[in-house]
């Protein structure tokens, strides 16, 4: 049965149709399900509602109009023949051209795998999009809400208008379907072409394919002349991340290993038992270890001060304030200190700083207040409310605490009578700061526990989190506190043995962390496992030097936290200053390893599309100056 114009449509106004069109549409384009069934093979329901009388309107291209289908309110999916792919990209300049892209944007594009050798040689073309999957990971992870599952043949339709270009919904993706722009500063991606749909057309890339190796219906209905109704392919993620609306049919024959023609260090193993592909290792770069400091700069430079100066803020105020109510005497001492409200001031400050370089890190910084709309799914959304109940909690316990203060004290007489009153607001501001502080801890290592980037799912990246509050925090704690009770005449080397014992335990719970990470990879059949590869060939010297500092560190910091309590000398003050800033330094490398070595599980790119290696080269030559050439440009 094939879906024919709505009555009221084609009397509507021409200059006003939902989509223009021709008298001589040919068959091919147009939706034909005549018979669907009730559930998936996940067990969900097709029908995601049922037709209704008064039918919602999706005001496409402005129009008020419902266009008729019976299946309106079905699932549907793309069905992707790979042995009919020819590789020759209709399909995405059909797209590009129906939603006017740039050059360096698609939401559908063509990559390869390919096996074998002359004259036994296989290439497999896959065309891949947004597959509106059953539980769409973009949706979820979205901190705007920019994203909607609508009932509407299912499809999963994002906002730019309301996105900020944070890119979240782009690591969350297992297929490369959310497209960063950076120049727009926003997100973009596949709509379904519902616009189409509502007509009785197929998607613009399915009516475009010469090789009729793409297809469009209710999910699970087999396409005429087909096989198979497979969700898995060569080179295709796990589809239980996401549950994806995409068929698959596969009947040629592949090697045993198949690898990608980008310079992904990935290929796919066919495993025996199964019969399906699983990711490994493909040595590309051979074994050589290199340093490629320049390289570690990325485009998340500002989420490496963001999670540092964050930890770092909430490490120092915790450890302080929690001391003092325990009554841990190095940190009461400290609290009885002015130096007590200025580290207070410090952490205020570091956060502040975090928070500001995480806007930066927008597309579209001024809206950064669109971050908080989706408390119900997204940790991104649940860290930044956490950060800033802690920012508005430890504000008030600072406020609280400065009557008592004596230097306040003697320029304004009267804050004597009023700071006993004020004592216990301070503490429970202060109690409610370190809540918060660990929830914003807490949703900041669930940003990065993600299916789809396996080298930061791990629960090392917890370790490394809390390692770093402990150490850097404990760092500025004795920067702050040990001068302060020099001045007054106190006894500092309590403070700076805490503070050593504090830093060490950081330190080898980051280290412990990293140990087991490094092993869990290597021996992962993930992309976590090329994660590691590069990680000790492409930076495997800057790998190895930032294992060896935290290793020198963790020694040091453990005789001086030994010798601060039983032979401490002038020695340590200057010994620690220098191991605050060698765990600085180790941090920073750490973290920016962190962001530049997580190799995603994205779809395989093609020669000169979506090719890490050929926009690295299409920039050195100045290729990249041509926009035609669709490399992105590096700032927006």
């Amino acid at each position: 049965m094939t879906v024919e114009l709505f009555d009221p449509i084609a009397k509507s106004r021409p200059s006003e149709s939902l989509f223009p069109l021709r008298e001589n549409e040919p068959e091919y384009a147009k939706l034909k399900d005549p018979e669907t069934a009730e559930t998936n093979r996940y067990g969900k329901l097709i029908a995601l509602q049922e037709l209704v009388d008064e039918a919602v309107s999706l005001n496409i291209n402005g129009v008020r109009e419902v266009g008729f289908n019976p299946n309106r309110y079905k699932q549907h999916a793309f069905h992707f023949t790979a042995d009919n792919c020819i590789g020759c990209h209709a399909c995405e300049s059909a797209c590009s051209e129906k939603n006017d892209l740039p050059p360096h944007l698609s939401f559908r594009s063509v990559g390869y795998v390919e096996g074998g050798s002359y004259p036994n040689y296989t290439r497999m073309n896959i065309s891949m999009a947004c597959n509106h999957c059953d539980d769409p990971v973009c949706l979820k992870g979205c901190p705007t809400r920019a994203y909607t599952k609508h009932p509407e043949y299912g499809a999963v339709i994002q906002d730019p208008d309301i996105c900020f270009g944070c890119g979240y919904c782009t690591w969350v993706c297992p297929y490369n379907a959310p497209q960063l722009d950076p120049v727009a500063g926003q997100v973009e991606k596949c709509n379904m072409c519902v616009d189409r749909l509502e007509v009785g057309l197929k998607p613009a890339c399915v009516s475009a394919c010469l090789g009729n190796a793409l297809n469009f219906g209710v999910v699970e209905n087999m396409p005429d002349n087909r096989e198979q109704i497979e969700t898995s392919i060569p080179g295709f993620p796990d589809a239980d991340i996401t549950h994806p609306n995409i068929r698959f049919q596969q009947t040629r024959s592949m090697p045993r290993e198949v690898t990608r023609t980008d310079t992904m260090p990935v290929k796919y193993r066919r495993d025996d038992k199964t019969g399906k592909y699983k990711p490994a290792v493909d040595q590309k770069v051979g074994k050589k270890k290199s340093w490629n400091l320049g390289r570690l700069s990325s485009r998340e430079n500002p989420l490496v001060i963001f999670t540092l100066a964050t930890q770092t803020a909430l490490g120092l105020f915790t450890i302080l304030f929690l001391g003092n109510l325990v009554g841990v005497p190095a940190a009461s001492a400290v609290a009885a200190t002015p130096a007590y409200p200025l580290a207070v001031i410090g952490g205020l400050g570091l956060i502040s700083l975090g928070l500001f370089m995480s806007a930066m890190h927008l597309g579209k910084p001024i809206r950064f207040y669109r971050g908080f709309n989706n408390f119900r799914h997204s940790p991104v959304a649940r860290e930044g409310l956490g950060a800033s109940f802690f920012m508005a909690f430890a504000g008030l316990h600072l406020l609280a605490i400065l009557p008592a203060q004596p230097l306040l004290q003697s320029v304004w007489p009267a804050l004597t009578e009023v700071a006993p009153t004020l004592a216990p607001v301070a503490t429970a501001c202060g109690v409610l700061a370190c809540v918060a502080g660990c929830v914003a801890l807490y949703y900041m290592y669930r940003c990065y526990r993600i299916k789809a980037r396996p080298f930061w799912n791990h629960w090392q990246t917890a370790t490394a989190f809390v390692g770093s509050s402990l150490t850097l925090g404990s760092a500025a704690c004795a920067v702050l506190g040990a001068p302060a009770l020099y001045l007054q005449g106190l006894d500092y080397m309590p403070l700076l043995s805490l503070s050593a014992g504090l830093m060490f335990v950081g330190v080898l719970l980051e280290g412990f962390g990293l140990w087991r990470h490094a092993h869990d990879m290597s021996h992962s059949d993930s992309e976590g496992a090329v994660s590691h590869y590069v990680q000790c060939t492409t930076f495997g010297l800057t790998y190895r030097f930032r294992n060896v500092l935290m290793a020198l560190n963790g020694a040091s910091l453990l005789a001086c936290a030994i010798a601060g309590v039983f032979a401490a000398g002038a020695w340590l003050p200057a010994a620690l200053i220098v191991l605050a800033l060698s765990c600085l330094v180790t941090a920073v490398i750490g973290r920016a390893l962190f962001y530049v070595l997580v190799v995603p599980t994205t779809m395989p790119g093609a020669f000169f599309w979506k090719n890490k290696g050929f926009e690295e080269h299409a920039r050195e030559i100045g290729l990249a100056d041509m926009p035609q050439v669709g490399v992105v440009p590096l700032a927006h």
